[in-house]
């Protein structure tokens, strides 16, 4: 990867008054999470962890309550220090910053959305997304200006002079986003902003702020419980169990070619129809004996479900092309095991 936004190397966290000397044990015992609660009565919140983020990339990070996730992404502004492991933003290394520098990364290179947005109910929506830009001495004609706009982006135009009270739950959380965006940075931490939002409001906000991002090409980490929001909105999936990341992917990968029986569990109830492309299950041309004359043809970006709408009219499979040359074919068996996504097929035979 080019250049990456974000880059963790090797970051652990551990909690406790011996953090130290657990993460030394850790390194030299090789101490499993167990132990060292057991040992040093400290908590391992994350363990090893490594990836980096391209710009403009929606990189999600997920898993069930207690994996891990909201813990790493608070690394990455240094809301909480690492116990070891190194967190570069922008090529610079995040532990070494000043605590004026951090204050000025977090203030203009970072804008951080939580799930419950904690809005100022005395201040107008206008004067909630401007504050950021008020702690920075902006005059207010600006700030004032660049509330506006990113009001606009998000379409709440007509709402400034509102107050939160006044607005719905998809709308607060609207705000929430636009005042992360006042500032323009370069990156957005994302912890869990639309899992406290009704399903239908929920699906609207998730393509809203997928747009968005696409848009104004911000990089963001995405944390969720929910693998379908993941999918939906995710370039890239980290999926975390007990501070460990043990696996990344995009979805199509995770849901094609799950890394054991963990993420196995969390992909068998995902639609592959839209998900899994051509490209993911394609034969040789030579594994059909016969004659492919007459037979359909579809990209190999082509997803199941058009696959589908082009085997149900024929006893052929479907020829696969790349830049308009033939590089094989999907059988109707293999439409199947495109269905059923990563299973493996040794249980079958």
């Amino acid at each position: 990867m080019n250049d990456p936004v974000v880059k963790l190397e090797n970051v652990w966290k551990i909690f406790g008054d011996r953090s130290s000397e657990a993460m030394q044990a850790v390194l030299d015992d090789g101490l499993t999470k167990p132990e060292v609660l057991e040992k040093y009565k400290c908590v391992v919140g994350v363990q090893g962890a490594s990836f980096e983020v391209a710009r403009g990339e929606i990189f999600c990070i997920m898993g069930l309550s207690g994996s891990g996730k909201s813990t790493l992404v608070r690394h990455v502004n240094r809301l909480i220090e690492p116990t070891a492991g190194k967190i570069e933003i922008l090529g610079q290394d995040v532990s070494s910053l000043s605590d004026r520098d951090l204050r000025r990364i977090r203030a203009q290179q970072i804008g951080m959305v939580f799930q419950h947005m904690a809005l100022l109910p005395h201040r107008s929506v206008r004067d909630n997304v401007a504050y950021p830009l008020e702690i920075r001495k902006m005059p207010k004609s600006k700030r004032w200006a660049v509330s506006d706009h990113v009001l606009g982006l998000v379409d709440l135009t007509g709402y400034e002079d509102r107050l939160p009270r006044e607005l719905s739950g998809g709308m607060q959380q609207r705000v929430g986003i636009a005042r992360a965006l006042a500032s323009d940075p370069e990156i957005l931490l994302m912890d869990e902003p639309f899992s406290a939002l009704d399903p239908l409001i929920r699906l609207q906000l998730q393509d809203q702020f997928k747009a968005l991002v696409a848009q104004l090409r911000k990089t963001t980490l995405f944390i969720t419980h929910d693998l379908d929001e993941a999918i939906r909105i995710g370039h890239r999936i980290a999926i975390m169990k007990d501070g460990v990341i043990v696996q990344i992917g995009t979805p199509e990968d995770i849901v094609m070619n799950p890394a054991d029986e963990y993420v196995r569990d969390f992909v068998q109830g995902i639609s592959k129809l839209k998900l899994v492309k051509a490209h993911s299950i394609i034969e040789s041309m030579d594994s059909y004996p016969g004659s492919l004359d007459g037979a359909p043809r579809a990209d190999e970006s082509a997803d199941l479900d058009a696959l589908i709408d082009l085997a149900v009219g024929t006893d052929l499979p479907v020829v696969i092309t790349q830049d308009g040359a033939d590089i094989g074919i999907v059988s109707k068996p293999r439409l199947l095991r495109g269905l059923q996504g990563g299973k493996d097929e040794r249980r079958n035979q």
